[in-house]
């Protein structure tokens, strides 16, 4: 079957990739499509540490081909949109409501996959890049079949991400104002997040003017290519702001831009070893600096509710697929990505 693969030199779209049959607790599943998201090319730059070779894709939605034992929730011929928390359901975390933070879903690598009879690792518990994925009963959530599969592939990484940070983590208020740094495809879901939790004032900041439109489509009031005229729009600053670039000059300026008891939510991927700065005495009204994993996401519950957001037309999916490419296209769509020209390129099989 095809799928795309990185070797540590070089991706490749290969025909000759195998997956095992579905065990206990695990699906099978034939992926119709799957979002093109940074944090792929960021395995390839080594942004994101990760042993080779390697399936890449963690974003996908599919139809459901075989099940494990045990597995009830879902059944051969059911639409799912796939997370990338293989989380284990049983641990002091999971039993909290926290499955972000379980230990077994965090770095431990599988290896459904084989070329040539070598074993392939999974990206992300999910390997959404190829024609058929083994994934944890768990990570597969069904989806009304209604739903395109190229906007339901976007819930399982950019809405659960974007959207979870304000609802889940940031937990955005009726009235509050936010401030959105960064306007690709996690910045765009904090839009609409905050638009959903019912914030005044949603100030976008991008460096590329010709994303205005889309910003204000998801939700922004106002746009602007720098941060040095979020004070003019809000002068005692922001109740959250929300870094979804990854550099360490960003987050200073999220922090730096916060009001008394504000909070800074980082969603971008800097290097494994960047350090960012703060002046300590401007912390100390009551402000926070928040990490968030995965938008502190409940998957089952979360990708179940933000779809029904969007057979309502309150949550947008569509508009966020700028364009679909076959699986054999890849490196036009990552160049596409890489160069800011889509806020999300979709792969399909």
């Amino acid at each position: 079957m095809r799928g795309v693969v990185f070797d540590g030199k070089q991706i490749q779209v290969v025909g000759d990739l195998e997956v095992r049959e579905p065990g206990a607790g695990e699906v099978l599943v034939a992926i119709s499509a799957a979002g093109l998201c940074h944090s792929d090319l960021s395995v390839v730059d080594g942004t994101i540490p990760f042993p080779v070779p390697v399936v890449l894709g963690h974003e996908g939605a599919g139809v459901v081909e075989a099940v494990g034992v045990g597995v009830t929730h879902v059944s051969a011929g059911d639409h799912v949109a796939l997370s990338t928390l293989a989380n284990c359901g049983t641990c002091a975390e999971c039993d909290r409501g926290r499955p972000t933070m379980c230990r077994q879903a965090i770095g431990r690598p599988g290896k459904p996959f084989t070329r040539g009879g070598q074993p392939v690792y999974q990206f992300a518990s999910n390997s959404a890049f190829a024609e058929r994925t083994v994934v944890k009963a768990v990570q597969a959530v069904r989806i009304p079949k209604d739903i395109p599969m190229p906007s339901a592939a976007l819930i399982g990484c950019g809405v659960l991400t974007g959207v979870g940070a304000v609802l889940n983590r940031a937990r955005v208020g009726l009235g509050d104002s936010v401030v959105v740094i960064g306007t690709g495809g996690i910045g765009l879901n904090v839009l609409q997040g905050a638009r959903i939790a019912g914030a005044l004032t949603i100030v976008a900041v991008d460096a590329n003017p010709g994303k205005e439109a889309v910003a204000r489509e998801f939700g922004a009031t106002h746009f602007l290519t720098s941060a040095e005229g979020v004070r003019e729009i809000l002068p005692s600053g922001a109740d959250h702001a929300f870094e979804c670039v990854g550099r360490v000059e960003l987050i200073r300026q999220a922090v730096d831009l916060l009001d008394r008891h504000g909070q800074a939510v980082l969603l971008g991927v800097p290097p494994a070893t960047a350090e960012a700065s703060f002046l300590v005495s401007s912390m100390y009204l009551d402000k926070s600096i928040l990490g968030c994993r995965y938008g502190s996401s409940r998957p089952q519950r979360d990708i179940a509710l933000y779809a029904q957001l969007y057979r309502e037309g309150r949550l947008l999916l569509d508009e966020l697929v700028t364009e679909t490419y076959p699986v054999e296209d890849f490196e036009k769509a990552a160049e596409d990505a890489e160069a800011g020209r889509v806020a999300r390129g979709v792969l399909t099989f």
